[in-house]
């Protein structure tokens, strides 16, 4: 199949274009490399840079005839969305009913989206199923939210058959086709790579958003899955898009387990065995107190099942790329 992936410069997208070729698909990268790596982009895979946002682009990329895209390219932190809300607003929705609008035009009835569990109101004790409230407590969320809703019209619309995809939080490192790809934000927000920079003598301290949450020690709870794991969703949903009746369907993609903050930071110190000094910092506005995933949909109906479930594997991956490359990519 040809695959046109937006955003395929960037960290859970070039695990899933390296999972793509594996499976034996046809893949071109879209990415305007703002945020994204171009070392990171599998060798087998085209590359094309542009932006979303530019429609005539967008029109001579996807001429040569695509079957589906899968769509990763967007801000992505929760807190910078609640200080530059246009940014957000314009850049994750706008731009991606744009390129949405173009797939259509360009015959594309296959198309897998990157949402987020930031949609979600949370909840203080249980795991999150795909019919919990929807009530995203930060812009990043809605932005996300907004893109489901128009692909669900656009399904009805059009007949671009659908798959949302909610991550939970993405970690660890990817390894494939020979090559090991990692987590290399700039700026880096995430707490794993945080972590690991704190160990590698790159950051003095590590800081933690609040402990006043309504959780066993105070600190936020997440579900971690890794990069791998999530890339293999990526393909399983491309796969269940060939069902011609097939409408949207929306999944959760986590392990199923959460841990808090403070379990994060002690088994980072364990798998580098460095002390990784933290302090309490005050919380960060749109930060919910638990998102812990149920992914027994996708289970289900897809057969997907994480490979690589514990958090001490997890960080042991990421461990091994960022000492590998304490600098990123560009280092």
């Amino acid at each position: 199949m040809k695959v046109f992936v937006t955003g395929g410069a960037g960290y859970i997208g070039s695990a899933t274009v390296a999972h793509l070729l594996a499976a034996g698909h046809e893949v071109t990268v879209y990415d305007n490399l703002s945020r994204g790596h171009r070392a990171a982009v599998p060798a087998g895979a085209r590359f094309i840079e542009g932006d979303i946002g530019d429609r005539a682009r967008l029109d001579e990329a996807l001429a040569g005839g695509f079957e589906a895209v899968v769509h990763f390219a967007a801000l992505i932190e929760a807190g910078e969305s609640m200080k530059a809300p246009a940014t957000y607003f314009e850049n994750n929705t706008g731009r991606s009913i744009t390129l949405i609008d173009a797939a259509v035009a360009h015959g594309v009835r296959q198309f897998v989206f990157s949402s987020t569990a930031a949609v979600y109101a949370g909840k203080e004790s249980g795991r999150l199923v795909e019919e919990d409230p929807i009530r995203p407590a930060n812009v990043y969320g809605q932005t996300k939210r907004m893109v489901e809703e128009a692909l669900a019209w656009y399904g009805q619309l059009y007949g671009l058959r659908n798959c949302v995809l909610r991550y939970f939080n993405a970690s660890g490192a990817s390894r494939l086709d020979g090559q090991i790809r990692g987590e290399d934000h700039r700026p880096e927000t995430h707490l794993i790579p945080l972590l690991l920079q704190v160990a590698l003598g790159r950051r003095e301290q590590m800081a933690i958003f609040g402990d006043d949450y309504p959780t066993p020690d105070g600190t936020n709870i997440r579900d971690y899955i890794h990069v791998d794991d999530l890339a293999q969703a990526h393909v399983l949903a491309l796969a269940a898009l060939q069902d011609e009746n097939m409408g949207q369907r929306v999944y959760n993609c986590g392990n199923g387990h959460g841990y808090s903050n403070k379990e994060v930071v002690e088994t980072a110190r364990r798998v580098t065995g460095h002390p990784i000094p933290a302090i309490i910092a005050p919380r960060r506005p749109g930060d919910a107190a638990v998102l812990v995933a149920s992914s027994e949909k996708i289970q289900r109906e897809l057969g997907w099942t994480p490979r690589y479930p514990e958090l001490e594997s997890i960080i042991a991956s990421a461990w091994e790329w960022h000492r590998a490359h304490p600098h990123g990519y560009g280092g």
